[in-house]
């Protein structure tokens, strides 16, 4: 055995893997060297252990903002840096970064053809990988510049340190444009919910995140002559249900809220209730920032309902969020329309959508329900509460859906579960994250990776099912 056996031995078992194995295995090696790093004494206090720091690492590279520790006290100024760039990388695409590195770490392979067998993944492009990382890098700094600018000189003008208002900026700046909703205060952005120029910034920073980098390339590529009708089909679909789902749920929370008389729009005028009805509903597609503390006391059973809602369906494919994405859930209205108006092809905007197109769709949407649904009855089954502690099941649901669409909406039961509770809840956060079709492509292609070459073409009778 040679010296360089064992590496030949490690490249060989990359080049094995499918697209969809080698971005788990990137994802899992990523959070690995981060709870290694944020457990060290140089990165977090002692409240900071191994799990501690394996549960904020999983919940920064799936951007979801769910912690059981206190972020601004618990982990040193090197720390927080450290968070931030992992919020950069689960954000700007845990999915397209392995794809590019597989170009380097993979050579000789055919790159097109592996490319080809992830279209489980957010499909960034097989024909310009590099350029494609580039776009989204370059698109990501100028967002997160401008956003970090605005809250350093208009914003956080309340912190009079200047290098800490300048950190504060940065790092919520970053993590508002990836969705991740990771704040440096334990109350979130309760302090600044009567400010108008701060939730304007965060409600930009979170949408212009979860519309994804393909809708904000298109629109720069359009710049000139900018014009809704020369969009693509994508984008329309993209802003058009994005725009609807923030309006409608906007309006059904601030007349939910009201109408019930909640905690949480308790004394705060009509125009602060409006601000404060969108922000939270811009918070739920995935986002996690929250401007008022969630809880069954302070939220109504209907808002709630609403909330959730909202965070299953999540963003933007291509975007920083999680969640179905709002182009499945388009494309399954308009499946729903057809089948009610007895039409036998599925049209949007007078175009022809693929059967194959709404099969994805509905998978990815049963698959999700069904794994949340797993989670929560495990949560309520099991003992997984520290000291007997007992919830709700809408509370179980309500924080299995927040951590697999990586919302990060904490109703105060993460931090009360024992360690076995918070796996699920990391189980939960990861696959959301990679996303229920590329897990399912990767176990697929492990067991039946030997079968796959020998398939064949294979037709079979046509039958009637009643539904």
């Amino acid at each position: 055995m040679t010296f360089n056996q064992p590496v030949f031995t490690l490249r060989d078992f990359y080049r094995k893997l499918t697209v969809p194995q080698f971005t788990i295995v990137t994802g899992l090696i990523i959070i690995f060297l981060g709870t290694l790093v944020l457990s060290a004494p140089f990165a977090s206090n002692e409240k900071v252990g191994i799990w501690e720091a394996f549960f904020t690492a999983t919940s920064a590279i799936t951007v979801t903002g769910l912690t059981i520790i206190d972020i601004g006290e618990d982990l040193t100024i090197f720390g927080q840096i450290f968070l931030a760039f992992m919020l950069l990388s689960g954000g700007l695409g845990l999915m397209a970064i392995t794809t590019f590195l597989q170009g380097f770490v993979v050579k000789g392979t055919k790159l097109r053809t592996r490319l080809d067998k992830g279209n489980t993944l957010d499909e960034f492009g097989v024909g310009g990988i590099g350029r494609t990382f580039r776009s989204i890098a370059i698109t990501a700094a100028t967002i997160i510049s401008v956003g970090a600018i605005i809250l350093y000189f208009f914003g956080f003008v309340d912190i009079k340190d200047h290098g800490d208002r300048l950190w504060k900026s940065i790092f919520h700046s970053i993590s508002a444009y990836n969705n991740a909703g990771f704040s440096l205060w334990s109350s979130s952005l309760y302090q600044y919910r009567e400010s108008f120029l701060v939730n304007a910034v965060f409600i930009l920073l979170i949408i212009l995140g979860g519309l994804g980098w393909r809708v904000i390339d298109d629109i720069w590529i359009n710049r000139r002559n900018l014009s809704y009708r020369k969009l693509s089909l994508h984008s329309k679909l993209v802003i058009r249900t994005t725009f609807f789902l923030i309006l409608i749920g906007s309006i059904g929370f601030f007349v939910t809220e009201s109408l019930l008389s909640s905690q949480f729009f308790s004394s705060l005028n009509f125009f602060e209730r409006l601000l404060s009805a969108l922000f939270e509903t811009v918070g739920a597609r995935t986002a996690g920032f929250t401007n008022f503390p969630i809880s069954l006391s302070t939220i109504s059973d209907t808002g709630l309902l609403l909330l959730m809602t909202l965070m299953f369906i999540g963003a933007s494919p291509g975007g920083t969020g999680g969640g179905i994405k709002t182009t499945t859930f388009i494309a399954l209205m308009a499946a729903t329309r057809s089948t009610l108006k007895g039409q036998k092809d599925v049209i949007i905007s007078n175009r022809l959508i693929s059967d194959k197109v709404i099969l994805k769709a509905v998978g990815i949407t049963v698959g999700s329900l069904l794994f949340v649904l797993l989670m929560a009855m495990l949560l309520s089954t099991t003992n997984t509460f520290i000291n007997n502690e007992s919830f709700t099941f809408l509370e179980m649901l309500f924080t299995c859906i927040s951590a697999f669409a990586t919302v990060g909406f904490d109703i105060g039961l993460t931090s009360k579960l024992n360690h076995f509770g918070q796996f699920i809840l990391i189980i939960g956060m990861f696959v959301g994250r990679l996303g229920i079709l590329l897990l399912l492509s990767a176990v697929w292609d492990a067991l039946y990776k030997s079968r796959i070459n020998k398939q064949k073409r294979i037709g079979y009778p046509k039958a009637d099912l009643y539904v």
